[in-house]
């Protein structure tokens, strides 16, 4: 089996995992796409940003089927987080890759705990129930978390949902509104690294395909079956895993 038969296997999996929660892939394909590609911010960043935008869209998509994005706080999350993203992708073109990394891996390991605290989460749920979200904060908190995310070349999907959820919003809602507020900016972080990017389009386009499909049966899934405790704590089990392995091959190269 070839590195892009597996690749595309890869990712349609965690496509349709990340499309569960609105994420974008990024943030679980940066540490998969660095297993077969190794220059960082060179070729992992920009196809990881491409990805990103396109599986969030069509995550987008199958919770909008759902009727559960809230456009307007949706948009005004998207304005912000797509206005601030470059910097931090602008930043990555000037920081050493082994802080960058370092960044990543404390990055996920306040997604891992968030994705397992099961019972404060579900508190959260509730009390969306009897108070209403805090938009303005998650408008303020969009700024440090898109300029980390551009750093990470992932999106800022992956800390900007389990912060929702702590601001009262409803999981689904939370993973739907994420959906759309990660989707320009992903693009738009993709911008600094036009100019030096190296993606094989051929690969590329296979990969975007795979997460395009994976992303929308994702989302289809969560609106309909998927209760989300279980689906929050397997993602953070699937993230921690191939990030850990990641983290093996840097210590061991």
């Amino acid at each position: 089996m070839n590195d892009a038969l597996i690749m595309a296997i890869g990712l349609a999996i965690l496509s349709i995992a990340s499309g569960m929660l609105g994420l974008g892939v990024a943030f679980a394909a940066v540490p998969f796409l660095g297993i077969f590609l190794h220059d960082l911010v060179h070729e992992v960043q920009p196809l990881s940003l491409v990805l990103n935008g396109v599986t969030a869209l069509f995550s987008l998509l199958g919770f909008a089927r759902s009727g559960l994005v809230d456009w307007r706080q949706a948009i005004l999350l998207a304005i912000v987080t797509t206005a601030v993203a470059p910097l931090g992708a602008w930043l990555a073109q000037h920081i050493d890759a082994r802080w960058l990394w370092a960044f990543y891996f404390l990055a996920v390991a306040f997604l891992a705990w968030r994705m397992f605290l099961p019972d404060k989460a579900e508190e959260a749920g509730a009390a969306a129930a009897a108070g209403k979200p805090n938009h303005s904060l998650a408008l303020t908190l969009a700024v440090p978390i898109s300029v980390v995310a551009g750093m990470l070349g992932v999106g800022p999907g992956f800390l900007l949902l389990p912060t929702l959820i702590l601001l009262r919003y409803e999981p689904k809602h939370a993973a739907a509104i994420n959906a759309l507020a990660v989707t320009p900016p992903s693009f738009s972080a993709l911008i600094p690294h036009l100019a030096t990017a190296r993606i094989d389009l051929t690969l590329a386009a296979v990969l975007v395909a795979v997460g395009a499909i994976g992303s929308f049966v994702g989302a289809r899934v969560t609106s309909l079956y998927v209760p989300g405790k279980r689906l929050k704590q397997g993602f953070g089990v699937l993230i921690v895993v191939m990030t850990a392995y990641k983290l093996f091959q840097i210590l061991n190269k």
